[in-house]
């Protein structure tokens, strides 16, 4: 992987749960590490809804989120190079057809980001 690829790829994975010892005391601890990709508003979008559907369409994602065609692809392209999402490209009669679907490695990641929230929303009840 290439320096730039590296720097687009600079989401780490979070602990497990999402919570780490507070050192000496041995209660867990929120971590601050998210999963950076992934937590941008439009991309957690994304992913969350092809989370829930087979596939969408382009045009689908966009009415659905709300956003610009230059906001979605941007967004779009960033999930794609981490291989949590595959776009296919085709036609329909004449028309192109840009449909996206959630890989193995995005549902894994949308896991992880899901399990670490939940962490840290039980942590800072727990703290209350």
């Amino acid at each position: 992987m290439g320096k730039r690829a590296a720097a687009r790829n600079h989401h780490a994975p979070p602990p497990a749960a999402g919570l780490s010892a507070v050192k000496g005391s041995g209660a867990p601890r929120a971590s601050l590490e998210l999963d950076r990709l992934i937590h941008e508003r439009v991309r957690l979008a994304i992913v969350s809804a092809l989370a829930v559907n087979e596939s969408l369409t382009f045009n689908e994602l966009k009415r659905l989120l709300g956003t610009t065609d230059g906001n979605l692809s941007v967004h779009a392209r960033r999930l794609e190079e981490a291989d949590y999402v595959e776009c296919l490209k085709s036609f329909e009669g004449r028309m192109p057809k840009t449909e996206f679907r959630l890989t193995t490695t995005g549902r894994e990641a949308l896991e992880r980001y899901l399990s670490h929230m939940e962490g840290l929303i039980r942590s800072t009840r727990a703290g209350s």
